[in-house]
């Protein structure tokens, strides 16, 4: 599959990634450190796979900080969050496997996998996590990502944190890439998100605005 992002290595992604963001994200950890710890994260998810069979890099940081969090005693259990979009895997369960194979207990993984838009992986997540009873919930993503669902966040006044990625702590961490059996996430009769519906309605999605609000 080619890939859908401009060809880039790790860290020059984390550099433009770092460029967008308007907020600071150290203060945001730090304050995370210091609180009780969050009974989940959510973690929106990206297509898979990148090219050559790999996870994409923005997914791999995405997970890594996800792991990062959950070993510190930080969040408690994570909702790894996405349906099958543009390729015919479900993000959430790749994201799951990849979770899963850096030593996330199984039982700490959640997979939220109808949402196809990013203020989806927050809004479905979010309500998820209430279902299951988790009271202190937080966003874990990057901090291009979490600046723009901030907004959408607090416009629905949703009673959630956000712990954006601190890319200075995550070059710290060793990076590998886990063999995942990724065909447990595939779908056999997959119809890309382009097919399905117009750029018009994408574009609404993207607003939040193909979501059910009254649905429970």
């Amino acid at each position: 599959m080619k890939s859908f992002l401009y060809p880039a290595g790790l860290f020059s992604i984390l550099i433009v990634l770092t460029s967008c963001a308007t907020r600071n994200p150290e203060k945001d950890l730090h304050k995370a450190l210091k609180g009780e710890p969050y009974d989940a994260i959510i973690v929106p998810g990206i297509p898979y796979p990148y090219e050559n069979g790999q996870w994409h890099p923005v997914m791999k940081i995405r997970v890594y900080w996800s792991e990062y969090l959950y070993k510190k005693g930080i969040a408690k259990n994570i909702i790894y969050s996405g349906s099958a979009v543009y390729s015919p895997y479900v993000e959430s369960k790749v994201m799951a496997l990849y979770g899963e194979a850096l030593g996330i207990p199984r039982e700490n993984i959640f997979e939220e996998t109808k949402a196809e838009h990013s203020t989806e992986n927050l809004y479905y997540s979010y309500k998820m996590a209430q279902k299951l009873g988790f009271k202190r919930i937080a966003l874990a993503t990057d901090p291009y990502q979490d600046g723009l669902l901030r907004r959408f966040g607090k416009k629905l006044k949703l009673e959630i944190a956000y712990i954006p990625i601190v890319f200075d702590t995550l070059k710290k961490i060793n990076m590998t890439d886990p063999v995942i059996k990724d065909s447990t996430a595939l779908v056999s009769d997959f119809i890309s998100l382009t097919e399905r519906e117009s750029f018009w309605k994408r574009w609404k999605g993207t607003l939040g605005k193909n979501i059910n609000y009254n649905e429970e």
